[in-house]
């Protein structure tokens, strides 16, 4: 067991030694993957961001546009033609079958 202790030593570096060895990490922490970072919980991300956003939704019925959040928690109608746009869920609205939709830039 005093070998396996030396061995690990020799790896690592002595608690108080300043010549350890440095090794490089599986990951890159400053550029993280795009991919991963939409995945990960909104206050984990590297720049925190909402999961939410507004869009503007368009009737099916009479091609007016509706601007609609995306967690909506009340049944969104058309003002023109009172056709049903959205219905709330649990999360994210569900949006009318026949319903088009774009993100509202900033």
């Amino acid at each position: 067991s005093s070998t396996a202790r030396k061995s690990k030593w020799r790896l690592f570096g002595a608690p108080g030694d300043r010549s350890a060895a440095h090794f490089a990490m599986d990951i890159d922490l400053l550029n993280p993957d795009p991919k991963e970072e939409r995945t990960r919980h909104k206050l984990k991300r590297m720049i925190q961001s909402p999961n939410s956003f507004f869009m503007d939704v368009k009737c099916p019925g009479c091609l007016q546009i509706t601007t609609v959040y995306s967690h909506a928690q009340t049944v969104v109608l058309c003002g023109n033609c009172n056709q049903m746009l959205c219905q709330p869920t649990g999360g994210l609205a569900r949006l009318t079958e026949g319903c088009s939709f774009r993100k509202k830039v900033e």
